[in-house]
């Protein structure tokens, strides 16, 4: 850590049948696949996205973020809420003082939260930055905690990370979102933000920062780009500019008649095209991931919206 100052049934029972709502079967996707080295893929993206920003190498980011916290899986004080005996909190494990200088929005949902890995992943790296690395990467280090020990361990975490990384070169609509280019700047910011959502949970009405259902994700990921778009998926379908399904470009929204009450003219699902024949999806809470690049070309597609026409035609009147 940087040393720098019966209703749980009902949730249960509500989150098994938004699965069933969703209509996404739970089964991997080809850009699914063994974490590296034990990481979970959003963590993962997350390491990497803030690594090539901030020019720390993500194997650095990965082994801190399995000592301080096992990538946000540890239930000990102060990695999912309050702070442990030394002040410090979040998956990075920050005291306030260093967040103070170094947080980061890295998200871009106009927070920074240490309790979230998309801001507090890239204000580690900041922090290393500032602190010399990647020149001085073990001066660095001491700075974030002031052992010998601790350094060690990381570095030789790092080294195992990086020999044993089998996604040096992922397909382009399975990487970070900051790698997907659109020559569309507002696009690129869309698809980043739901990029970094996945690996998280699906529940039935949440809205983030650590869960989403699906149309609460493509509404938040518009939101990072500065647009509004409306929140449940039976008022997203209306609400874009209808274009045929085989014009579908990123940044458009795709929707699908699955689910009890859903129809071909009142979809259930929705999801955010990312490439030719992709997007990303909050799928439902027993897929493996619950949020995930898929296929849209499927049997129950019954339609493509694009947003940023309606948004446009509007801001022009």
């Amino acid at each position: 850590m940087p040393v720098v100052a019966g209703l749980v049934g009902l949730a249960v029972m509500a989150a098994v049948l938004v699965g069933a709502v969703s209509g996404s079967s739970p089964t991997p996707t080809e850009c699914d696949g063994p974490p590296v080295a034990g990481i979970p893929a959003n963590y993962l993206a997350l390491y990497r996205k803030a690594g090539a920003q901030h020019r720390i190498p993500w194997e650095i980011l990965a082994a801190i973020g399995a000592v301080e916290s096992n990538h946000g899986r540890s239930h000990a004080p102060g990695v999912r809420s309050g702070e442990n005996y030394a002040g410090a909190s979040g998956p990075m494990q920050f005291l306030s003082g260093t967040w103070a200088a170094f947080g980061a929005d890295g998200n871009h949902d106009g927070k920074r939260d240490r309790y979230d890995p998309a801001d507090a992943i890239p204000a580690a790296a900041r922090y290393l930055r500032h602190s010399g690395a990647p020149q001085k990467m073990r001066a660095a280090l001491l700075e974030y905690n002031d052992s010998d020990k601790y350094v060690n361990d990381i570095l030789s975490r790092a080294r195992r990370y990086k020999t044993t990384d089998t996604t040096a070169n992922p397909p382009p609509e399975c990487a970070p979102g900051s790698a997907i280019t659109t020559n569309n700047e507002t696009i690129e910011k869309i698809i980043a933000f739901a990029m970094a959502q996945r690996g998280k949970p699906y529940v039935f009405g949440a809205a983030g920062p650590n869960a989403w259902d699906c149309s609460s994700l493509v509404q938040a990921a518009y939101r990072a780009a500065g647009l509004t778009i409306p929140r449940t998926t039976f008022a997203q379908w209306p609400f874009g500019v209808r274009v045929p399904n085989n014009q579908a470009q990123p940044g458009d929204l795709v929707f699908f008649n699955s689910g009890p009450g859903t129809s071909s003219n009142r979809p259930g699902h929705v999801g955010l095209v990312i490439a030719p024949g992709k997007m990303v999806a909050a799928r439902c809470s027993t897929c493996h991931p619950a949020i995930g690049v898929e296929t849209y070309r499927r049997q129950d597609w019954i339609g493509t919206t694009r947003p940023l026409h309606k948004i446009k035609k509007e801001a022009g009147r």
